[in-house]
């Protein structure tokens, strides 16, 4: 038998190698003889039959190589834990670090402040690779965002509105408004290294504004509108939905704080209309509560993706095509609710 170096057999193939060169051992024969028989080197069946006659069949059970998992790092376990924790509950900023996300630099430093290590940035990756952190695009929240507040609403208010709603029959709406401009340059494009690709628009861009809504099964219902939002429009977008229920309760409208959704106008015509439709709000500042936020972002990629032209009113036009084939996916509308942040509406 050719000659193999231990090192480079499974655990399993060296034991029954040691078990057959201890068996062979046994019937008389020599290490020098049995070397060949098993295919290793004459010192090495030497150290195993010393293993053997000083621990029996159980010391021949290969041992774990190379070296201990763990072993040769600079952090210890309980600096390791320290780290991970202040990566989970807190952001740079309230560390008084300077930054505004967890980066490599940013765990770097703190690493430094908290240890006193000054680890080389591949290591600082290495670590927050071993850790499951991976880099991702972070979600905009606002400093006027109250926590408590987007807790009740998840907690005792949604749950009691869509239980009423049930109750009734009810249609529960997401609304909100949202604008366009013909000369936002969304989407990337291949273009040689080096070149950036151009996308030529309009000198004067049009804008278009639209109002929505979406029910957690897929229907759509939306409104294009020039200028600013106003009371009279908002209503007449109300009528148009209740127009538009086939059930036989009532339009539940759940909608942001905008200063139009609370006017005075829109409260006293909502009312005269106690038995059509009813309205609530959010917790200000949580648009990521809102399924109709995706819908918004579902359109302005369609449009993006279009060819712009020069015509006037081109804009709208896309718009409108764009909405009009998101309609007939109401199985794409209901995606938008298995978002993390949306998944309590579905």
């Amino acid at each position: 038998m050719k000659l193999q170096d231990a090192r480079t057999l499974s655990p399993d193939d060296l034991l029954d190698r040691r078990k057959q060169a201890i068996l062979l051992f046994q019937q008389g024969k020599n290490r020098v003889e049995i070397a060949p028989l098993v295919g290793v080197h004459r010192n090495t069946v030497g150290e195993w039959i010393r293993d053997w006659q000083g621990g029996g069949l159980r010391a021949l059970k290969p041992k774990p190589s190379g070296r201990p998992r763990g072993s040769g790092r600079r952090l210890t376990p309980p600096q390791e834990r320290e780290i991970q924790a202040c990566l989970v509950d807190k952001m740079p900023d309230q560390l008084k670090l300077p930054f505004a996300l967890w980066t490599r630099d940013a765990v770097r430093l703190l690493i430094r402040e908290k240890t006193g290590q000054n680890l080389p940035i591949r290591t600082v990756g290495e670590y927050l690779r071993r850790w499951g952190f991976t880099p991702q695009k972070p979600v905009k929240r606002a400093y006027e965002r109250c926590e408590a507040s987007v807790k009740r609403w998840l907690d005792t208010e949604y749950p009691a509105i869509a239980a009423e709603a049930r109750r009734d029959g009810s249609e529960i709406h997401w609304g909100d408004e949202t604008g366009l401009r013909s000369d936002d340059a969304r989407g990337r494009g291949y273009a040689p290294k080096g070149q950036t690709p151009v996308r030529r628009t309009k000198g004067t861009p049009e804008k278009l504004n639209m109002i929505s809504t979406v029910t957690n099964q897929g229907k759509v219902r939306f409104r294009f509108y020039s200028g600013a939002l106003n009371a009279a429009l908002f209503i007449d977008f109300m009528k148009r939905l209740v127009r538009d229920n086939p059930s036989r309760g009532r339009v539940v409208l759940i909608v942001d704080r905008h200063p139009v959704h609370r006017s005075y106008k829109v409260r006293d015509w909502l009312q005269e209309h106690p038995e059509e439709i009813v309205m609530f709000f959010l917790p200000s500042y949580s648009p990521d509560l809102n399924p109709d936020e995706h819908l918004n972002g579902h359109l302005k990629d369609g449009v993006g993706r279009r060819p712009d032209a020069r015509k006037k009113g081109r804009l709208k036009q896309t718009a409108l095509s764009v909405m009009r084939s998101i309609q007939k996916q109401p199985e794409r509308v209901r995606q938008y609710f298995e978002a993390d942040a949306i998944r309590y509406a579905a």
